[in-house]
């Protein structure tokens, strides 16, 4: 038993980390959003702010607080994450019962903050009658003070764990985030250079780090891996996840990749086999900067974008297989199998990424800009780039207004934005050039105002990476915009960059964007883009989620790797600048127009997947699919896919169209050349045109 003091020693605005005596486990929660559990578990680092209300009481939390649910009174009553409102069950008074040790007092019920049982498993945590005992004891210390706050969302390992307690958290976040395919949280999982003999299962909206300057600086002896199990092997909707900068090694020889869009692999280094599907269907992969030693097997993986890659083999087919500055690609031999292999990626950029250094000092490495290259930027142990200090960044967590952060923009930081769904009622406004604008575990970005999301100024050098664009109800005219209308200036010295950028419209709620993406500036280069309008789940609906089109470009020399563009009721891409290039183009037209008479361009059934306007003298694809899927009325038809100026130097090259299911038609691949799918007749191919 133990005395509690009359003075408590909590400093107001610290970030302390809170571990139970009893268990030595921490205080964690699952989650920032209403109802999150409140739990003890293995310490990855989260840390609790402490606000004063009055009377010696605190919230603990930001943006969401420790609360007792259903305002209870009464013993177990469970704590979890809620809004926070100041009310009495949210308001903890610490009572100091040790050095650096408390006990937490709801000032609603008058009870402590308890383990239940006083167990040492990972457990919700409740309130309970005061009692004197370590269950209710907790210690508070502050962290590292190298280790910035990047708020609960974020698990940060280091090889000195026990690889239990990590196995532990890692199959926490999983559990939670395997089939939450609309979820609202997000999580980053770092892991500090080190090896570690775990198993790392990736759900929706989780991204996992190495935080080394190369990718063997962190060695997982596992799999890093993404399967269909929660729905049946299929991976066609395995969205939204992503692996970056690690070394792994799977036991089985195979690690298994089985997803679609938006879910990137990078800068990894593969000792073994790889596997891109899980017995199902999947659809839609990017693999970029990396090295697998042995065979990749793509299977059933319906189209797959590699970039700067290099493997022992590579065996599968299905629609679409594209390879840009590949090593050891296939040949180039569309349409049958479909591989378009272009020996060298003319001008790129790789994506930003979080790094520390022995000290444990944070830094954001930005890649040189490389032309004409192949393979890695890393296997050669020669990399080119910057190392941009955390301190130079501004890290805001949801709640932190836009306004704010155009503040800290506006005065030379750079921008990192934390797990979560980020509200704005303004543009995120990026003026100066070579600023970096960075998120973490998918950061969402939801204009609330019928705004822009993100607004980036005609400057040379930003980079854009990791974010999702989420659209809400009232309608956004633009939802991300890279320079002014007539912007003019040239960029081929230092282009803007943009990495793993999504946008969502309908899906997880009603949202609604006339156009996703405009680029207006000159010399961008696009580096995995999935624009979607929704086909299923919640908001969707031909009257309900509206969005006209994807991407408009009219800047010049605009480069694309790994374009996806989905769903959209207009023409899904506009391209109106000259010196354009797509490697990889795939996309899907609506599903559910209602007939022939709503979707119609003028007299012609339909619009166009990739729109060249008739201006433009000079433009070149690469590896490009587009397929219907006329769920709603299977009668409907598009005249064509890709709708081009008849120029020689507009080429189009290794194209084909597919009706799924049969259920739609599509008369021709470009302009009026290719051949029909409809019924019976699913696929189309052609190699080039003119």
């Amino acid at each position: 038993m133990w005395t509690v003091a009359a003075q408590a020693g909590v400093v107001p605005g610290t970030a302390y980390q809170v571990t139970n005596v009893g268990s030595g486990k921490c205080v964690e929660s699952l989650g920032s959003t209403n109802g999150a559990q409140l739990r003890q578990q293995a310490c990855s680092g989260q840390t609790w702010k402490f606000t004063p209300t009055s009377d010696g009481y605190f919230t603990v939390g930001e943006g969401a607080v420790w609360d007792v649910s259903a305002v209870s009174t009464a013993d177990n009553a469970l704590i979890h994450m809620w809004q926070n409102f100041s009310a009495d069950n949210q308001q903890w008074r610490p009572e100091q019962v040790g050095t650096d040790t408390y006990r937490f007092v709801s000032r609603h019920s008058g009870k402590c903050l308890d383990v239940p049982g006083a167990s040492t498993g990972d457990v919700q945590l409740v309130q309970y009658t005061c009692n004197g005992t370590n269950a209710q004891a907790f210690r508070l210390t502050t962290p590292n003070p190298r280790q910035p706050d990047f708020g609960p969302n974020v698990l940060v390992f280091d090889p000195s764990m026990p690889a239990s307690t990590i196995q532990a958290r890692l199959n926490d976040v999983f559990r939670q985030q395997e089939e939450g395919q609309y979820d609202a949280r997000r999580f980053a999982i770092f892991f500090k250079p080190g090896s570690y003999d775990v198993d790392v299962n990736i759900g929706f909206f989780t991204q996992v780090l190495g935080l080394g300057l190369t990718p063997d600086a962190v060695n997982i002896n596992g799999q890093v891996h993404v399967e269909a199990d929660w729905f049946e092997g299929n991976a066609t909707h395995n969205f939204w996840r992503g692996a970056e900068n690690l070394a792994i090694r799977p036991p089985g020889g195979t690690n298994t990749w089985a997803v679609s869009q938006a879910s990137a692999m990078r800068r990894t280094h593969v000792y073994g086999d790889m596997q891109l599907d899980d017995n199902g269907w999947s659809s839609g992969g990017f693999l970029a900067d990396s090295v697998v030693t042995g065979q990749v097997r793509s299977g059933s993986q319906q189209q797959w974008l590699s970039r700067n890659t290099e493997w022992g083999s590579w065996t599968g087919e299905n629609w679409n297989m594209v390879f840009v500055g590949a090593r050891n690609a296939p040949q180039n031999t569309f349409p049958e199998p479909p591989y378009t292999t272009v020996a060298q990626t003319p001008v790129v950029r790789e994506k930003p990424f979080l790094n520390i250094d022995g000290s444990g000092n944070y830094s954001v490495f930005v890649p040189s800009l490389r032309t004409s290259s192949s393979g890695t930027t890393w296997a050669s142990g020669q990399q080119q780039g910057t190392n941009i200090p955390l301190s130079d960044f501004f890290i805001a967590k949801p709640g932190t207004s836009a306004a704010t952060m155009n503040q800290q923009l506006a005065a030379g930081k750079h921008l990192m934005l934390t797990p979560g769904v980020h509200q704005v009622s303004e543009p995120i406004r990026v003026t100066r050039p070579d600023t970096v604008v960075f998120g973490l575990g998918l950061a969402t970005v939801r204009p609330t105002n019928g705004n822009l999301a993100l607004d980036v100024a005609d400057v040379d050098g930003v980079k854009v990476a990791g974010l999702l664009i989420d659209a809400a109800p009232t309608n956004s005219p633009q939802l991300m915009r890279f320079g002014q209308p007539g912007s003019n200036a040239g960029h081929a010295a230092n282009p803007t960059s943009i990495h793993d950028v999504y946008v969502r419209i309908g899906g997880s709620a009603v949202g609604r964007a006339t156009t996703s993406l405009v680029i207006n500036s000159h010399d961008v280069i696009g580096d995995h883009l999935w624009l979607w309008r929704g086909d299923h789940s919640y908001g969707v609906g031909w009257d309900v989620n509206k969005a006209d089109t994807g991407l408009i470009v009219n800047g010049n020399n605009v480069t694309m790797y790994g374009l996806f563009v989905e769903h959209y009721q207009k023409y899904q891409t506009i391209w109106n600048g000259q010196g354009g290039r797509t490697y990889f183009y795939q996309n899907e037209m609506p599903y559910e127009a209602p007939n022939q008479a709503a979707w119609m361009n003028g007299s012609t059934r339909g619009y166009a997947a990739y729109k060249v306007s008739d201006n433009v003298t000079t433009h070149e694809a690469w590896g490009l699919g587009s397929y219907i899927f006329a769920n709603a009325n299977p009668s409907v038809v598009a005249d064509r896919a890709f709708e081009v100026p008849n120029t020689p130097e507009v080429k189009f090259h290794s194209m084909v169209t597919i009706s799924l299911g049969g259920k739609g038609t599509i008369e021709h691949i470009i302009n009026n050349s290719g051949g029909r799918v409809t019924a019976g007749s699913t696929e189309a191919y052609l190699a080039n045109y003119p």
